[in-house]
């Protein structure tokens, strides 16, 4: 099956023009191969020892918490710009629990932000608060997996 990547999406009563698509395939689900259309991912995928793999490569969980640690220091970094509060040196370190959820699996998060020492507790947390409702993965996880904001 071929599918065209669907480019007019909307939420919330909003349409949205995707500016950009990412499109990767795997294969042979979590003991298969991730690799992007540019080429510049190509991974071995294996399941984590904690569900029984053999923890030899990459697993979905990782590249999400790395997807969306990227992304929110990004949304971060844009509501500090707006603010005029220094956030460049912060650092977001997301974890993705993954385990049994009903007859399924489910997933949460837990988004770590280490702010810089110049940044006080309660700017940080608004800024932290603030980039968890512009960031996209943060959008695209709210009333579908539990997400927990911790600032440090």
């Amino acid at each position: 099956m071929n599918f065209e990547p669907n480019v007019n999406f909307e939420r919330d009563g909003f349409p949205m023009d995707a500016i950009y698509t990412a499109v990767a395939t795997a294969t042979h689900g979590r003991e298969g191969r991730a690799v992007s259309s540019d080429g510049k991912i190509d991974l071995a995928l294996s399941m984590p020892t904690e569900l029984g793999g053999n923890g030899q490569g990459t697993n979905p969980e990782q590249l999400f918490a790395a997807g969306y640690a990227a992304c929110f220091g990004s949304a971060l970094g844009l509501i500090g710009r707006q603010a005029k509060v220094d956030v460049s040196e912060a650092a977001v370190t997301a974890e993705v629990g993954i385990g049994k959820q009903g007859e399924g699996f489910g997933l949460k998060v837990t988004l770590r932000v280490e702010l810089p020492d110049s940044v006080d507790e309660a700017t940080g947390r608004k800024l932290v608060e603030q980039a968890h409702q512009v960031c996209p993965y943060s959008n695209a996880t709210r009333g579908n997996i539990p997400v927990e904001l911790v600032v440090e």
